[in-house]
């Protein structure tokens, strides 16, 4: 996990995320928090595993920390979250160790993981761990919430 903790205590992400958790202090839907960031990438892991597929648990720690970050972008000026993380992970991912493969690996994800059909096992796997980690169930804003009742989560399934 050498990769995903460069991130994690780098002094740009730091600062995003305690700009993130502030301006989503008074949110009453899901965060967009490191405890969300790192149930994406619990259940991901689990997710690969299952599918035997080839891919570094730091890869996807990494993954999770990075694709809502720019969201403290969307809040300040109105870009895309997906596009302003894959931005910021632009400037982060040189500071780590992953090949150039790994680094388009993770930002292809970030980029994409807002869509329900994707162009690799990963990104697929991704944007189902994002979704899943949701507990709408015991959610205070279920009732006000944009998700349609087909979308949210009503049981735990990981």
């Amino acid at each position: 996990m050498e990769n995903t903790n460069i991130i994690m205590f780098n002094e740009e992400y730091v600062k995003l995320l305690n700009d993130l958790e502030e301006f989503e202090r008074e949110r009453p839907f899901c965060k967009h928090d490191l405890a969300h960031f790192l149930d994406v990438a619990r259940i991901c892991y689990i997710m690969v595993l299952e599918e035997g597929l080839d891919i570094s648990k730091d890869l996807i720690y990494t993954t999770a920390l990075l694709h809502d970050i720019g969201r403290v972008m969307q809040y300040r000026d109105g870009t895309d979250h997906d596009k302003a993380s894959a931005e910021i992970a632009e400037k982060l991912l040189p500071l780590t160790s992953f090949s150039e493969e790994e680094r388009e690996m993770i930002l292809d994800c970030i980029r994409k993981h807002r869509e329900k059909q994707t162009s690799t096992p990963f990104n697929e796997i991704f944007y189902k761990a994002d979704k899943l980690s949701r507990i709408c169930f015991r959610c205070p804003a279920y009732d006000i919430c944009y998700w349609s009742e087909e979308k949210k989560n009503h049981k735990i399934t990981y």
